[in-house]
Parts: C-alpha cells; structure tokens; sequence
C-alpha cells in the first residue's frame, strides 16, 4: 500500500479575495524588473473589475501558487491570444512571478505546466510570453522547459499612454459599423 505524499504545489485560480496578494505581487514585480512603484497604477478595485470578480468581462485570469502549508508563493496572470497561422486560440502570459525564497523548487515551473495544461484544454496552438533581455535567470530557467527566444526575429512593439490616445484618433475618417 503506497503512502499519500504531501503536494508539493498547490495551484488554484484566483478568487475575489486573493486580489490584494494579486497586488502585492504586481508591486514585487515591478521592483523586480527595476521599475519605480509609481509605474504599477492597477488597483485593488481595478483588479477586482478587470479580473472578472464583479460579474463583467474577465479581461485576464490568474493562477496561484501556495506552498504546502497555504504560503502564497507566486502567480501566473494571462488571457486568451489567437494565431491566424494556426486558426487557434492560445494563452499569453502576462506575468510570472514566484516569491524569491520559493525560486527553484518548482513553482514556475508548476505554473507554466498548468497553463499548458490549459492551452491543450482549449484545443490550443500555444503559449507565449515576453522577458526582458537583461533577465538571465528567467531566460535559462524558461529555455530549460523548452521555452524558445523568439527575439532574434521578433521584437515587442507597444503603444500606450498618450500614443495610444494620439493613435485612436489617427487615419483616415472611417464609419464603424456594429
């Protein structure tokens, strides 16, 4: 008779209640990627709508990693994306973040397994995500579990803040019909 072996991960997505970790670990991120704490402007009421939790569109979902004894040890946030090459529907990961005194004891690697696991419940093509380039850690431990960089022929573009306002209103004048 084999004996139950103590998880030594516990995933489960993210209620209502988690979102105040969810933001705290937004904030260890940011510091992380060496950005200043005025950069994160998601709140705990933006979280909350924008997560889904107050009954609207579920913009991005997240995934929770606890250790054993219920420690809130790090989360996985992401949404749905598309490839027209593939005619499939995948799943982006915004971001990844485990607690660094829980690094290197499986719970990234837990996480983006489950997503995974995700991408094949959805009949999906695949899952991706973006790192920076400075971040060699990460960068070693993704390629480890098979993670390709697709940097050297694709770069991130973004438009945001007053660009995106500026854009929204460029081009030429066009009726949009719903």
């Amino acid at each position: 008779m084999s004996t139950p072996t103590t998880p030594a991960v516990i995933l489960r997505p993210a209620t209502v209640d988690d979102v105040p970790q969810i933001l705290t670990f937004i904030h260890a991120l940011a510091a992380y990627e060496r950005e200043p704490p005025s950069t994160v402007a998601a709140t705990i009421p933006s979280l909350t709508s924008t997560l889904g939790f107050t009954g609207g569109p579920a913009y991005a979902r997240t995934i929770l990693a606890f250790t054993p004894t219920g420690e809130p040890a790090g989360m996985a946030l992401y949404f749905n994306n598309y490839s027209t090459w593939r005619a499939k529907p995948g799943i982006y990961l915004e971001d990844l973040w485990v607690e660094e005194k829980y690094r290197g004891r499986g719970y990234g690697t837990a996480l983006l397994a489950r997503l995974a696991k995700e991408v094949g419940e959805i009949g999906g093509g695949r899952l991706e995500w973006s790192v920076l380039k400075w971040n060699e850690p990460s960068i070693k431990f993704y390629e480890s579990i098979g993670a390709q960089n697709m940097g050297k022929e694709w770069q991130v573009m973004r438009v945001d803040g007053k660009a995106l306002e500026e854009l929204a209103e460029k081009g030429p004048v066009a009726e949009w019909k719903v």
